[in-house]
């Protein structure tokens, strides 16, 4: 993948001293930086929480067991009976996915830093990693045989469009998520370049609050829309998935 408008990726190629040179064996340093920038800012985080949820009686614990209490609401209503596993993987892709696009607002020299998530390569990851976790618990939920007669459903001829059908979420999920955070990335850097050239229309965007618009728009409020899609769409997948012909309330969760 290219870099954004306003700046070109800076290429690693760590094996090329044993002949491998192609661009598969090529990393962009600047997304593999800053993909684990936001893992420590996770780590600085995940760590106040325990902190803050082993001192009773404070606000940041009643926050923190609300928002954890009603994510565990939703995810049973989605797929109508509670799961630890279901709720820890969807749980962890909203929250790296969120702090991947949060990385846009952190500034960084004369720019910010740009979400690892509007690279491709990062999207289609996590777009194969949701993909590859709905269908496992598919075929656990339904067992292999089931699982490979919904292919032949009504026809054997169908299997094809089937395979293509099961393929296409992989480019459905991973594509929207890169299309959206990537296009927001062209916007806020042709807007910031373009204030960039004048003092007067540096000051004048801070002035008038359109600068903090925009970073609230497309590094903020984007962040949380499109990190809440991508977590939305894998509970989609996953209820279509598991979900029996019976459609049984079972398993409700305890805390």
């Amino acid at each position: 993948m290219k870099g954004t408008l306003l700046h070109e990726p800076i290429i690693w190629k760590p094996l090329e001293s044993l002949g491998l040179s192609h661009s598969f064996f090529s990393f962009e340093l600047d997304v593999l930086i800053n993909t684990w920038i936001a893992l420590g800012i996770l780590l600085a985080l995940a760590l106040l929480i325990r902190y803050t949820l082993s001192r009773p009686h404070n606000l940041g614990r009643f926050l923190i067991t609300s928002s954890l209490s009603s994510t565990m609401d939703f995810v049973e209503q989605t797929l109508n009976r509670f799961s630890f596993n279901h709720f820890a993987f969807v749980g962890s892709i909203f929250i790296f996915i969120l702090f991947c696009n949060l990385t846009a607002i952190i500034p960084f020299g004369a720019h910010f830093m740009t979400e690892p998530t509007s690279n491709l390569n990062t999207t289609l990851a996590l777009g194969i990693a949701s993909f590859i976790y709905v269908q496992s618990y598919t075929i656990y939920e339904h067992g292999l045989v089931e699982y490979l007669k919904e292919f032949t459903t009504p026809f054997f001829v169908m299997a094809p469009l089937h395979v293509v059908g099961k393929l296409a979420t992989i480019i459905s999920i991973s594509f929207r998520l890169f299309g959206n955070i990537f296009g927001g990335t062209i916007i806020s850097e042709i807007w910031f370049g373009f204030l960039g050239k004048s003092l007067f229309f540096e000051l004048g965007g801070i002035l008038t609050g359109i600068n903090f618009i925009v970073l609230g728009f497309f590094g903020i409020f984007e962040a949380f829309l499109q990190a809440f899609v991508f977590t939305m769409l894998t509970l989609t997948y996953l209820s279509i998935g598991i979900q029996h012909e019976e459609e049984p309330s079972q398993g409700k969760r305890s805390c």
